[in-house]
């Protein structure tokens, strides 16, 4: 009996576990889409930095573009989050955008420690269990 109450203690762990990594698995995938996201606002904003008449597409919804001239390549409308945006020189936007993509790669390492430990876990205890559902059945098939 001792050995089916810690097969089901290993079951659980390793269920819990699994879970856990699935949901910092989704949390790596949404990090690494804003860390793509803040990449291309930076080649944007070096693509179009001391040009005049600059020319760029702007998306109009259904994979559809139309094709508008930059007036302004010195500032640039940052968001801050939460609806809120302020005008900033081209150098300060880009300086912003490269300090939050700092801290979603830091917090990208961060995920992935977590998920490495929680994968060492399932790794190590998933061949206990395998071994102790074998001895469950064996004994079973014994009776």
């Amino acid at each position: 009996m001792e050995d089916r109450e810690h097969l089901n203690q290993l079951v659980n762990q390793l269920n819990m576990y699994q879970g856990q990594a699935d949901i910092i698995n989704q949390q790596m995938e949404t990090v690494k889409a804003n860390i793509a996201d803040l990449t291309i606002a930076e080649e944007t904003l070096q693509s179009i930095k001391d040009k005049k008449d600059a020319e760029t597409l702007v998306p109009i919804g259904a994979g559809s573009f139309i094709i508008t001239e930059i007036k302004n390549t010195d500032e640039v409308i940052v968001g801050l989050g939460a609806g809120a945006a302020v005008k900033k020189k081209i150098a300060d936007a880009e300086e912003s955008i490269g300090e939050q993509k700092k801290e979603l790669e830091s917090a990208s390492n961060k995920i992935a420690e977590q998920l490495n430990k929680i994968t060492d876990f399932i790794v190590t205890k998933t061949p206990e269990a395998e071994a102790l559902i074998q001895k469950l059945e064996g004994t079973e098939n014994q009776i």
